[in-house]
């Protein structure tokens, strides 16, 4: 096993080396550069898009398909994921998180534009979008190899990455310690629920997404302000933390098992590693739900895409990560994530409302994340094998995926997620820039075009 851990952290290490981050950060600063800042200019729009009724192909509503999107986000990578880049990493990872979701947004923006501008119809009438397909429709046949390349991987991810062992592990192992339920009934629950909202498609998990992810958001976020609040002597030294140790050629955790040394490039590469986890901006994961949403309008799905990444890392991720923080437990490095995470929300809160808060929120959190990676897995097999009819076999591997989770051990799990993770990106960060010119010109046409229309009403108005 030491061997194997070995292993997995050297692949680790290689993938999210120096030339993944250079791709990954600098397509972000690229699009952020040639589209004005429109994660910053254009939000207000963004916010007002989730809320105006849209018409047009697609399966579900643009604002089921932001939920289905957080679903998938707002998993364990927000909760346990976060403590455990803050262990590895150090205060500095959330500063690099932060960094990673104001440049991810604009990827996520452009990701969603091109999944919607050369989506497809399935042979059963459904649609069928996503980075396999603005690959190839966009960028021509002679990169369907490229296409395929991200598809595979997007199914690897979905069974052994995102997807399955590290949200059921989570699940299994917060109920376990909270509520004292053997880790075996947990796993059969899990399973039977995963499977019966699955094999329902995507509007039985848009459902479910719509239902669970504002109530449990907000739960956990008020929960979360809540100890800041009680804890608020402390925030400007935990702010003091993140970006003291963001930028340090070294920094420091002492506590009962001894000091922990971390460098700067390990805290900048955890923290943009674990923000991709949290909000998949250049994952290209996230595009094939928008690809569904019953719109005309690629520029307006890209704008509330884009808005998930603020949702789930620059809010929701935050929020864990100053509770955590603040509470001044990071220094115990005997700590795993989620032990971590837990025992920071039970200092915040009484009568241990605050593990309780950490175990629901990771059940509903998890579980969702579970149900859309499901349907990311079956759009890539779809789009391998081009027979719908794979689809019921990827259904029936995930959920064997599912019943196999809880008992795995949580340490190889991030790292094996880290890893697919990476493996998406290339192939996607390529597609992206290979059709930027696409992604500006259609930008440029919907604006223009909206400030043609205002200058129209204005001079109705005067007449």
């Amino acid at each position: 096993m030491e061997t194997f851990m070995k292993l997995l952290e050297t692949i680790q290490t290689f993938v999210w080396g120096p030339p993944t981050l250079v791709l990954l950060m600098g397509t972000g600063l690229y699009f952020t550069y040639k589209l004005r800042g429109i994660q910053i200019c254009k939000f207000p729009r963004a916010l007002k898009s989730i809320f105006e009724k849209e018409e047009g192909a697609g399966d579900v509503s643009p604002f089921a398909t932001l939920c289905t999107t957080l679903a998938a986000d707002i998993g364990t990578g927000s909760i346990v994921g976060v403590a455990t880049a803050l262990r590895i990493g150090g205060p500095g990872a959330m500063f690099w998180m932060w960094v990673s979701a104001l440049l991810g947004m604009t990827t996520k923006y452009s990701e969603a534009l091109l999944a919607v501008k050369f989506r497809v119809k399935d042979e059963k009438g459904d649609i069928a979008g996503g980075p396999m397909y603005y690959i190839q429709n966009g960028m021509g046949e002679k990169f369907k190899w490229l296409a395929k390349i991200f598809a595979f991987f997007g199914v690897v991810t979905a069974l052994l990455g995102c997807g399955t062992f590290p949200q059921v592990n989570a699940i299994t192992e917060s109920v376990h310690d909270s509520f004292h339920i053997p880790v075996i009934f947990i796993g059969i629950i899990v399973t039977v629920l995963t499977a019966v909202v699955t094999l329902g498609g995507i509007q039985a998990i848009s459902k479910v997404a719509q239902f669970v992810v504002p109530f449990m958001a907000i739960s956990f976020i008020g929960g979360s302000m809540v100890i800041l609040i009680v804890n608020r002597s402390a925030i400007p030294g935990a702010f003091a933390e993140i970006f003291s140790c963001a930028f340090s050629k070294e920094s420091a955790l002492g506590g009962a098992a001894g000091t922990a040394v971390i460098s700067f490039m390990t805290a900048m590469r955890t923290g943009v590693a674990r923000g991709v986890y949290t909000n998949e901006a250049g994952l290209g994961s996230s595009p094939i739900v928008a690809a569904a949403a019953k719109t005309d309008s690629c520029v307006k799905q890209g704008l509330i895409s884009m808005t998930s990444v603020f949702f789930t890392t620059i809010l929701t991720c935050s929020m864990t990560g100053l509770v955590v923080i603040s509470s001044g437990l990071l220094d115990k490095t005997d700590l795993s994530g989620s032990v971590l995470v837990t025992k920071a929300y039970n200092a915040g809160l009484p009568f241990n409302i605050g593990m309780y808060l950490v175990a629901v929120g990771i059940i509903f959190f998890s579980f969702t994340t579970i149900l859309g990676w499901n349907y990311y897995g079956e759009r890539c097999v779809l789009y391998l094998t081009g027979k719908t009819g794979s689809i019921k076999i990827f259904k029936i591997v995930y959920i064997l995926a599912i019943a196999t989770a809880p008992f795995l051990t949580l340490e190889p799990i991030w790292l094996m997620a880290d890893i697919t993770n990476a493996l998406m990106i290339i192939p996607n960060l390529i597609a992206l820039l290979g059709l930027r010119k696409v992604v500006i010109s259609e930008t440029k046409k919907f604006f223009d075009r909206e400030e043609r229309t205002k200058v129209n009403v204005r001079k109705s108005v005067v007449e």
